[in-house]
């Protein structure tokens, strides 16, 4: 496929942003939910949420947690604010900014997740990058994501490829080749969503 670019990741999310949570919002909730209660299994101090897109999530961490969340389209956050706002007493924070080169010193969060964004991402290996110089050594990152290779989504992922690369998704993104070729500890990987369309992977950052 065409290599993914900053410009169309923004153009996409303009555009979806005002029907984001009714096309994705349901059908990737339990993700979500697994995620979130994951988080909050482990109640870190602060959380840095990549990709925090219309806030889906936001509510459901520990409410004593330092929320950060980032985000490339300005109109997904701004949805994520009006969300963020009716969360009185909560420590949240919303901000714009490219995570292939996030502006927080090393090690600033005890966890970081990653929600629906590896696969989205011009380049996957500087996100990666980025997640694990920000999050704590010894701290966690949760990565939510599709991964090609289920025999069920195999004709899926080859009859959507067209329309994939055209909004900037990367159909066939490999699990091997994304997650495991990395020197950190994987801790658990748990089949989410319909029929294990994602994967929930639970690492800690070593």
């Amino acid at each position: 496929m065409k290599p993914i670019s900053v410009d169309n990741v923004v153009n996409t999310y303009r555009l979806y942003a005002p029907l984001y949570d009714r096309l994705f919002g349901a059908v990737f909730e339990p993700g979500r939910q697994a995620l979130t209660e994951a988080v909050s299994s482990m109640r870190p101090a602060s959380i840095l949420e990549v990709g925090v897109g219309t806030g889906l999530t936001l509510s459901h961490y520990p409410a004593k947690s330092a929320v950060v969340g980032i985000d490339i389209s300005h109109e997904m956050l701004e949805i994520a604010r009006q969300r963020a706002e009716e969360m009185s007493g909560r420590n949240i924070h919303l901000v714009a900014m490219n995570a292939e080169a996030m502006e927080f010193p090393d090690g600033s969060f005890d966890c970081v997740a990653i929600p629906y964004v590896l696969s989205v991402t011009p380049e996957p290996q500087r996100l990666i990058a980025e997640i694990r110089r920000v999050c704590r050594k010894g701290g966690t990152i949760l990565i939510l994501n599709h991964f090609s290779g289920s025999r069920f989504w195999w004709l899926l992922e080859h009859a959507f490829k067209s329309l994939a690369d055209r909004i900037g998704f990367r159909s066939d993104f490999c699990f091997d080749e994304q997650i495991l070729k990395h020197d950190w500890e994987i801790r658990s990987v748990r089949k989410v969503n319909f029929l294990g369309l994602s994967k929930l992977i639970v690492i800690r950052n070593t």
